[in-house]
This record gives structure tokens, sequence and C-alpha cells, in this order.
């Protein structure tokens, strides 16, 4: 049993904390959204801002244990994370726009729905990009 949570510790912390992350992305989108009618667009951004700085500091913390020793790693760690997320956050925006706006799925609970849908996939994608990416040299030094 010991053996595979070592295997696996890293994806579980993942999808927990990616559950965190999505809660405070959907509840930021939902407040923002149909809780005091702003834009869906410009309450997607907001929500993405947000819930990335949660993700960032869950998964650098909890998830790969990501260590660094000068102050330049942790910029350059920094950037790349944001850079990757902004790359799902287009697939965000692209995904909203088809769903709430071409496909006309514009009410409130609509909009829920193809936000959660739109969740599944960016997380996926923000997976890939932290594992094999973002956090990749970090990750082999903490496995010496």
């Amino acid at each position: 049993m010991t053996e595979l949570w070592n295997k696996y510790k890293s994806v579980i912390a993942y999808l927990f904390w990616g559950v965190v992350t999505t809660i405070v992305n959907i509840g930021v989108f939902q407040w923002l959204s149909s809780g005091i009618h702003w834009n869906y667009q410009l309450a997607n951004i907001i929500a993405w801002f947000v819930s990335v700085l949660v993700a960032y500091l869950t998964n650098k913390v909890w998830v790969f244990g990501s260590h660094y020793t000068t102050f330049r790693a942790f910029i350059v760690e920094f950037i790349k994370f944001y850079f990757y997320r902004a790359l799902t956050l287009l697939i965000d925006i692209v995904f909203m726009y088809v769903g709430v706006t071409l496909l006309g799925f514009d009410s409130a609970i609509q909009q829920l729905v193809v936000k959660i849908l739109d969740n599944v996939v960016v997380v996926i994608a923000n997976y890939i990009f932290s594992k094999w990416l973002i956090f990749k040299s970090n990750d082999k030094i903490a496995n010496r």
C-alpha cells in the first residue's frame, strides 16, 4: 500500500488541490456572473487570476514539492507557471465563448455546466504542463 501511495501521491495531491482550485474558480465565477451580474467573460478572467494563485501555491508546496535555492529560480518557475496557465486561460475563454455565446447556453445553470466541463479540460492540460514543463527539474531534484 505504501508503494502505491508513493507512486501516485503527486497525482492524488494534484487531484485534491485541483478540486479545491476548481471550486475556487467556479465559486468566484458564479459569484461575479450570477451574483453581481458581471459579464461572463470578465467574471471568467477574474476567477482565473484568483484560482491560478491558489493553484501555484498548492502545486508548488503540496503537489510537486518544488524547492529552489535562488530568487531567480523562483521567478523563472513563477513565470513558467503563469505562462502555461495563460495558455489554458485561452482554452477556457474559447470554451466559454463557444458554450455561452455560440451555442446559447446562457442561463445561470447552463453557464455553470459549461464552466464545469471547461474546468475538466483545463485541469488535464494544467497537469500535463505542470508535471512535464514547469516543475520538471524540481521533481527530479526532489526524487534524488
